[in-house]
């Protein structure tokens, strides 16, 4: 027997921000303030990372939004689905020593309106990009300088073999070789690309 279809509460859509909106019944305050408050300094973790997947939209063109819950973190207009991960040597705290990079989520449980998370962890992603803030000074750490960021692009399929959630930066140095920087990075995460008529599948 067929079952019904599920009632679903389906969100309307929503224009993009532009930080200049008012906070109803919060004087003289926009949303630039809560921008300002949630986000103030890019050397946080949670922060540093979305910057990262914004670095990575910018560099392929993207204009799709970000999705909280999706499987991935940016996807290109033609359908490819990257992961990104960030880490860097420097935090928005003191440290004793330069932080040790290490990547986690590398597979994850996929989320569904009808079936919420699925049980298993797979890879999500077509292509898995590594971002490392390289500042080891804090004279010197501008997030935003893309000359300060390296990256590392692997397909899924090497990130599989891998077989872990989490890995060093060690481990995506062996597997990737040489860092790339912004400029090439578009034309290195095409080259992974392991989808089949690709340049990379």
């Amino acid at each position: 027997m067929k079952q019904p279809d599920r009632l679903h509460l389906t969100p309307r859509p929503m224009p993009p921000l532009r930080g200049d909106e008012s906070i109803i019944g919060v004087p003289d305050t926009t949303v630039v303030d809560f921008w300002r408050f949630v986000m103030p300094d890019l050397r946080m973790n949670n922060t540093r990372g979305l910057f990262a997947e914004f670095l990575v939209q910018q560099a392929v063109g993207s204009h799709e939004p970000r999705m909280e819950w999706a499987s991935h973190d940016v996807e290109t207009d033609d359908g490819l689905r990257i992961e990104v991960k960030a880490g860097a040597y420097l935090q928005a705290w003191k440290q004793c020593a330069l932080s040790q990079i290490r990547f986690s989520g590398l597979r994850a449980r996929t989320w569904s309106p009808d079936g919420g998370y699925s049980e298993a962890k797979s890879h999500n992603a077509d292509v898995y990009v590594f971002a490392v803030q390289t500042a080891r000074e804090h004279a010197v750490y501008e997030p935003l300088d893309t000359a300060q960021w390296e990256f590392y692009v692997l397909p899924r399929p090497v990130v599989a073999t891998l077989d872990s959630d989490s890995v060093s930066l060690g481990v995506v140095r062996a597997a990737a070789g040489p860092s790339v920087s912004f400029a090439a990075l578009s034309d290195c995460i095409r080259s992974a690309d392991p989808r089949p008529g690709t340049t990379g599948g």
